[in-house]
């Protein structure tokens, strides 16, 4: 008899099985083109009408869309915006640093691990936060200004693994733009830290180009976000200065954000 699907849809390729039809082994391999069809036949007969995916709502929650965003940056406030040729001083130094990066990543890939550095899963969100962070920044149970001195028995754990290159060097375009997401993201809800800072330098220097849609996303959300901390400060004094000012020379001039670039004073 046949099915609701060959009644209402019309063969393509009618194919005659005849008596032929009945020797025909299922589970062994086809001897002719008339076996491989009528193969092909049953096994879709078996399939269901209606199939239902699995899905993990917790991967899609943050990643259903990419919004890139065209807003610009806080203007800085007057004597907070670095010099001309510093932003260029700074970009030429990082374009040193990325070719670098890019001729010595598989000297420093085969490199072994010490011990103590486990590297979260791919998946591992709060893992990478840990790992990059470290405990006492990530959980917000000390200053997150950690001075090595104050720290004479260096527990990584604690501070964050700084981002060696006997690290960075194994993280493919993947891991690079989800550890990037993560620390954003981590970003916009929190106050700057060293880790984070050095982190984020570390990411941008091995992001490749040109941009994938989602680069194009974060670094733009990372620039705004730093000039929106920026325009907070209360002094240009302030430490933390230096370090959001770089970051958001790289991604204006550097990754070629134009509209996000702070013109000199």
């Amino acid at each position: 008899m046949k099915s609701d699907v060959e009644e209402l849809m019309p063969r393509l390729l009618p194919v005659e099985f005849g008596a032929a039809a009945e020797d025909l082994d299922p589970n062994g391999p086809p001897r002719n083109p008339r076996e491989y069809l009528r193969q092909v036949q049953l096994e879709a007969s078996l399939c269901p009408e209606v199939v239902v995916a699995q899905i993990d709502p917790k991967k899609l929650k943050k990643k259903q869309t990419i919004n890139a965003s065209v807003a610009g940056c806080h203007a800085a406030p007057e004597g907070f915006s670095p010099s001309l040729s510093w932003q260029q001083r700074q970009v030429g130094n990082f374009s040193d640093v990325r070719q670098s990066i890019t001729k010595n990543r598989n000297h420093w890939s085969s490199h072994s691990l010490d011990d103590n550095v486990l590297m979260p899963t791919l998946t591992d969100e709060e893992g990478w936060k840990r790992f990059c962070l470290g405990e006492s920044v990530y959980l917000g149970s000390s200053s997150s200004n950690t001075d090595d001195e104050a720290e004479p028995a260096l527990d990584y754990t604690k501070v964050g693994f700084p981002p060696f290159l006997t690290i960075v060097s194994r993280l493919n375009q993947s891991t690079v733009l989800m550890v990037m997401e993560v620390l954003i993201g981590w970003f916009e809800e929190h106050e700057f830290a060293p880790q984070l800072g050095r982190w984020l330098y570390a990411l941008l220097a091995c992001l490749e180009k040109p941009l994938l849609p989602e680069a194009h996303s974060s670094i733009r959300q990372l620039a705004r976000r730093c000039a929106q901390l920026r325009s907070t400060l209360e002094s240009n004094r302030d430490e933390k200065l230096p370090a959001l000012n770089l970051l958001i020379c790289l991604v204006a001039r550097y990754f070629e954000q134009n509209d996000l670039v702070d013109q000199p004073e």
